[in-house]
């Protein structure tokens, strides 16, 4: 009976009655939630939340019915005025923002399906993201006339995961937060500010994870900040190679006095203060410093010297996307990824009825693991007996990174006018989502079967691969220029000439081009998750709505993207900011994977700092890599065989292509608005590829002539044309 019931139940959801599509977006808002959270907690992407709220698509079932039950409650919250038909969207700033009191009753009631428990979990402990202004800041007042926090806003964190302290003309020192909110501080010692921000200022973030832990409020001290609290404005040459500022310094001093402990990285550009935990609860805060250069300006841009607003403003968007930045973008991107994936959680009650700490599943754990002898990067402890000038082939060292190759132009392609370079969008995130990684230590196997799932490393002859005729498609078979085409498996491009080591996607690309593979040993993780997915998600998800709301979308057309994307950072030079050090994140993070060492005396053979982590893992970041790559490979052989045209030159993300028009629509072939099936498609998603530059042919060729270097990889030079010395650039 009960699974008769269940159909009946089914047949309901399938017709589950909605509001209007305004009427969903009017409920969001009007309960202050993002987009971004109501796609989370209903396990769907963010687009297909913005096509339901925009009526272009319909929800389907299981989704269906929690998102009637969340409007369903939403709209007994938040009724629709009787006037609804005639007003306009409420454009209230946070500082004005009032939401009705709600009823007081459970927002859902029954058999809640476990998305619709999410979703109430979820959308009432997140705070809502502040709207954008780029007007001047608001007249400084006091805590206690803050604005009224969103409905379902933490209540621990009303006024956001941040805040700019500055000193005005009159000597006054302002919080600048998100949202545009101002608070005065009375603080008059650094120890004091420290004080101030945890027992008042409600600064702070939620953890991103159930068993994580809550953000740390972060202070962006200004100049005049700095020097209010007794701190130099600028670091010496000394204080700068060292990283922080002298343990003597009278400031450290007074936080010593009060108790509170520095980092071993010390008062630097990035300062965290604590004081040690006591229990679940702990009190930590962490300065940014810009005039000390904690905000790199090759990911941050101008952020550094923006007003107070505008930074808060900023850094408050890139919080509330991405995370509460935790250092550079490369630290913030290691962070991320522990942040979503907690090594630890609260086991199940024992007899005693307690909790203990045990390995929080999909997660790296606590303790760091040895990577494989192969993996490790030159000087690494495992390499230690090795002679000292010693230079490992690829038959000992794994080595995937990637592509930096070019080749010199056919005469066909001389003739054509231009050369025209794309960018794949986000392309290692992109390479990460869905890639299974080990989570584990390595175990080593002799004359294994290659198995395409599982990651590890493997040592294999893929010299026999032959990309002359190569497998497209199932039983479907392209006949190709070989000459013209890099080597999927080397950087380089160079055809293997013997055994090497390859990562899994690498060995599964030359399965997948149709060659057998043979390994003659490797090193496997039976341990292995995807662990990288909820990390790639995140930060897709910051990347598109942050280009959405410089006016590039995910479902324009071709020609319209292109148009979009032409001058879209001069529409919001902040949200510019923040989309450049989203992507710094990505490759940061991934980068931080392989840390290698950075100074402190150390010496060949001897352990450094990063291995000490559980996420230094060289061999998740070669995964990565190895996929990237090959990804690229794929489209690059898909486009050679529909087309017969080919690459003049790569560069990591970027592929140059001769072609009769300055576009990328004069030589990617599209049909009806629609790309070839496996090959490039102009887009704003992670993985779709941009317009990067074009130059003329006759640029290209003067430079390698002027340079006599017929295979000057012109795919670094194609933005702009520039190239000044191909010797630091080679």
């Amino acid at each position: 009976m009960s699974e008769l019931f269940d159909r009946v139940d089914a047949l309901l959801a399938s017709r589950a009655p909605l509001p209007p599509p305004e009427e969903r977006k009017r409920l969001r808002k009007a309960h202050g939630l993002t987009i971004d959270e109501i796609a989370t907690a209903l396990q769907v992407r963010r687009a297909t939340v913005s096509g339901w709220e925009a009526g272009k698509t319909e929800p389907r079932p299981p989704e269906r019915d929690a998102y009637a039950r969340l409007l369903g409650g939403l709209s007994e919250l938040y009724p629709a005025p009787a006037d609804a038909g005639a007003r306009r969207e409420d454009t209230a700033t946070p500082e004005t923002l009032t939401t009705p009191a709600p009823k007081a009753r459970p927002l859902f009631t029954g058999q809640e399906s476990e998305a619709v428990t999410t979703a109430g979990s979820t959308l009432r402990s997140r705070p809502a993201a502040a709207p954008h202004t780029t007007g001047p800041a608001t007249t400084p007042r006091r805590p206690d006339a803050r604005r009224a926090s969103p409905a379902g806003a933490d209540p621990r964190f009303e006024n956001g995961p941040l805040a700019v302290v500055d000193v005005d003309a009159e000597g006054r020192v302002l919080a600048y937060c998100t949202g545009g909110l101002v608070l005065d501080v009375p603080a008059r010692s650094l120890p004091a500010l420290v004080d101030w921000t945890l027992k008042e200022a409600k600064l702070g973030q939620p953890r991103l994870s159930g068993p994580g832990k809550d953000a740390d409020p972060l202070l962006v001290l200004t100049e005049a900040a700095l020097e209010r609290y007794g701190l130099p404005v600028a670091l010496t040459d000394e204080e700068r190679l060292a990283g922080r500022i002298p343990e003597g310094h009278k400031v450290v001093k007074q936080l010593a006095r009060a108790e509170w402990k520095l980092t071993k990285r010390g008062f630097g550009p990035w300062a965290r203060i604590y004081r040690p935990a006591q229990g679940a609860e702990r009190d930590c805060v962490q300065l940014c410093i810009p005039s000390w250069h904690a905000l790199d300006p090759r990911n941050w841009g101008h952020a550094a010297q923006l007003r107070p607003a505008d930074l808060a403003r900023t850094l408050g968007v890139y919080a509330s996307r991405v995370m509460t930045p935790r250092g550079s973008t490369a630290v913030t991107g290691l962070e991320l990824m522990t942040a979503l994936h907690p090594p630890t959680r609260a086991s199940e009650p024992d007899a005693t009825g307690k909790r203990h700490s045990e390995r929080n599943p999909g997660s790296l754990g606590t303790d760091p693991v040895d990577c494989a002898p192969c993996e490790a990067p030159d000087g690494h402890p495992l390499l230690m007996d090795l002679p000292r000038f010693h230079v490992r082939g690829p038959g000992e060292k794994l080595f995937e990174e990637a592509y930096d190759w070019a080749r010199p132009m056919t005469d066909d392609e001389c003739t054509l006018r231009h050369l025209v370079g794309i960018d794949v969008n986000m392309a290692f995130a992109a390479g990460a989502n869905g890639l299974v990684v080990g989570l584990g230590a390595p175990e080593h196997v002799k004359a294994p079967v290659f198995d395409p799932k599982l990651p590890g490393s493997w040592l294999v002859d893929l010299s026999h691969v032959d990309l002359s005729r190569v497998k497209v498609g199932k039983d479907k078979w392209a006949e190709l220029d070989a000459s013209l085409l890099p080597s999927p498996f080397t950087p380089k491009g160079e055809r293997p000439e013997g055994p090497a080591w390859y990562a899994t996607p690498t060995v599964a690309y030359a399965a997948e081009l149709g060659y057998e593979v043979r390994p003659i040993e490797a090193y496997v993780r039976h341990d292995h998750g995807r662990y990288l997915d909820d990390w790639y998600n995140r930060l897709r998800d910051a990347y598109v709505a942050t280009m959405a709301d410089l006016g590039v979308h995910t479902d324009m057309e071709p020609a319209d993207f292109l148009a979009a994307m032409n001058g879209y950072k001069e529409r919001d030079p902040q949200l510019a900011i923040v989309v450049s050090a989203i992507k710094a994140t990505v490759k940061g993070g991934l980068g931080k994977l392989r840390e290698r060492p950075r100074g402190e005396g150390w010496r060949p053979g001897r352990p450094w700092r990063a291995l000490a982590r559980p996420t230094w893992r060289p061999d998740i970041r070669a995964a990565v890599i190895a996929r990237t790559r090959t990804n690229l490979h794929r489209k690059i052989v898909r486009h050679a065989a529909f087309t017969g045209q080919y690459p003049v030159a790569i560069l990591s993300d970027c592929v140059v292509y001769a072609a009769g028009g300055p576009g990328p629509l004069d030589f990617l072939p599209y049909r009806d608005g629609k790309p070839l099936p496996g090959g490039f498609r102009l887009g704003v998603n992670p993985g779709l590829v941009k317009h990067e530059g074009t130059q003329s042919v006759l640029w290209g060729e003067e430079v390698r002539e002027r340079f006599d270097a017929p295979e000057l990889n012109l795919a670094r030079y194609i933005k702009d044309g520039t190239v000044t010395d191909i010797d630091n650039g080679e």
